[in-house]
């Protein structure tokens, strides 16, 4: 069965990384390479380890984790349909259709709150993915274009940030540091609050609850 370092090995999937990279940076989003790609694959490998998912499980989440992004190369409104398929397409031959159709859903379903969740990979995705907020994504260097687009503000003024699970009360949180001399807090919920929503969903198929703390106070 094929595992996390071989897909992170295959040229065409480090090639659509490297490719969505160019492109997003472009468009001055913040980073979506191989950087954030390990990163999730990491956290989500954590969390689903945490929640006591099956080892083969916990490799199809870091794989969905590492994979899922890629389909920024092609388009940014549809990457995550559209890297999806193209996962199918590159690893056909690599995976049994049950756990195909695991890494399809997760990657199709972790930027859209269209569909219920039907697999723990697609909610773990999710929570791992969109936890990722942090400086070192802000690919923008000229502080005055920073401070002129939300999103690159509050990555930038993130300054931490840690998804802790707490298995005994059955809580998943998202701790964040963020310098409000950068930039005042009602900026991330005017950008995040939808995505906090999809974790919460997310965590609430699990079987936990979320909750969200910012410079150590809880807000959800």
């Amino acid at each position: 069965m094929m595992n996390l370092k071989e897909v992170n090995n295959n040229p065409y999937l480090l090639e659509f990384i490297k490719q969505a990279e160019k492109k997003l940076a472009v468009l001055q989003y913040t980073s979506h390479g191989l950087d954030h790609c390990n990163l999730v694959a990491d956290r989500a490998r954590t969390v689903a380890k945490e929640i006591n998912l099956g080892e083969r499980e916990q490799e199809i989440a870091a794989i969905a984790g590492f994979s899922h992004d890629f389909g920024n190369f092609l388009s940014r409104t549809y990457h995550n349909y559209l890297g999806a398929v193209t996962f199918q397409q590159l690893f056909k031959d690599d995976f049994p259709p049950n756990e195909m159709a695991s890494l399809m859903q997760a990657i199709a379903n972790h930027d859209k709150d269209e569909m219920e969740f039907t697999d723990p990979v697609s909610a773990v995705l999710v929570l791992a993915d969109k936890s990722d907020v942090r400086r070192s994504r802000v690919t923008v260097k000229d502080k005055k274009l920073i401070a002129s687009d939300i999103h690159n503000r509050v990555n930038y003024a993130t300054n931490a940030s840690k998804l802790g699970i707490d298995k005994a009360d059955k809580i998943i949180t998202l701790s964040l540091e963020i310098d409000t001399n950068f930039v005042p807090i009602i900026e991330y919920f005017e950008i995040f609050t939808d995505r906090m929503v999809y974790c919460r969903k997310a965590a609430q198929y699990l079987g936990y609850r979320f909750s969200l703390v910012i410079n150590n106070f809880k807000l959800l």
